[in-house]
């Protein structure tokens, strides 16, 4: 059986203030029908200063959808922990464990962009020492009482470490974290193996990015799908080239026009049969659907939900 997981930015070049409104309303709605279909997981980003509406505050759309749904676990991936101030994130992370029942899982990460940093006024150059001072805060505060309530979680809630270089894996490990490395790379996971088992604690979960596209979409008619809403897709591609440069990553995409994004295959339409073959065959495990991808309009965005929960996931369980 696939595992399914729908994943929401709020990325929507040129949106209007009323259109924004009507894009977390839609969220909301897409939330609650996946956790009613049985999805996987749901899958929140952060990031911030971004021109085209990127979601800044993770936290407060984790409570929203925690509110609207009963049995999905909700992920927020990646948490820029040093854009926070520990005592204050340690609050209210354990009061959103408390109104999700536990559901809200968390990666934290460096982040990638300056130009974040120097918007809370952080320092750069000493992001990593200050992101591991930052989590040994909110452990102590949650272990001390110093923040009440405590999680419902004990002793927190799960929480990841991601990054995609060695030094990623040894901080995963020194800080007692899971581990989600942002490429599959059996070598970093053996160094945090390496590294847990050194400092004298069993290692914790890797969860590495499945095979298959970084985003997926059905549609009935894929070719009408590419040909109408296919520089959504492509708006997604060219914003995270411009974050990310050369830098490896999941979501890496060197095209430029949707014919190239649409041959590469990062980006992938399916039509339901093709879909329900690819799961079967292996070739696509994890479903990892975006359905507001880049601005998407509601109605294929609502199709694409309706036919990988209707129509594809009964035919693969």
């Amino acid at each position: 059986m696939a595992h399914l997981v729908t994943r929401f930015d709020f990325r929507a070049p040129g949106y209007s203030p009323e259109q924004r409104s009507r894009q977390f309303a839609v969220a909301l709605e897409q939330a609650a029908y996946v956790d009613v279909q049985g999805h996987t997981a749901i899958t929140l980003s952060e990031h911030h200063g971004s021109d085209d509406g990127y979601l800044p505050s993770p936290l407060i759309v984790a409570s929203a959808f925690a509110a609207r749904t009963t049995r999905i676990p909700i992920s927020v991936a990646a948490l820029v922990v040093n854009l926070y101030d520990p005592i204050r994130l340690a609050e209210d992370v354990a009061v959103l464990d408390h109104l999700s029942g536990g559901r809200v899982t968390y990666t934290i990460g460096l982040g990638y962009r300056p130009e974040e940093y120097a918007l809370f006024g952080r320092p750069w150059a000493t992001r990593a020492r200050d992101l591991e001072a930052a989590v040994e805060r909110m452990f102590e505060a949650w272990a001390t009482g110093l923040v009440t309530p405590a999680p419902l979680t004990s002793p927190h809630p799960v929480m990841f470490y991601g990054g995609g270089v060695p030094a990623a894996a040894r901080r995963a490990a020194r800080l007692g974290l899971h581990f989600q490395p942002e490429v599959a790379d059996r070598e970093l996971k053996r160094l945090y193996v390496a590294e847990c088992r050194a400092r004298g604690r069993e290692p914790g979960l890797v969860l590495s990015p499945p095979p298959g596209p970084a985003t997926a979409f059905c549609a009935s008619d894929p070719d009408e799908f590419w040909a109408k809403y296919g520089h959504h897709l492509l708006a997604d591609a060219l914003a995270y080239r411009a974050w990310i440069g050369e830098r490896d990553s999941h979501v890496k995409d060197s095209s430029t026009t949707v014919d190239e994004l649409r041959a590469a295959g990062g980006y992938r339409v399916f039509a339901p049969e093709e879909l329900v073959e690819a799961c079967r065959s292996g070739e696509v495990p994890v479903i990892t659907s975006h359905p507001l991808c880049g601005g998407m309009p509601e109605e294929p965005a609502w199709e694409s939900l309706r036919l990988i929960s209707e129509v594809v996931r009964p035919a693969v369980e």
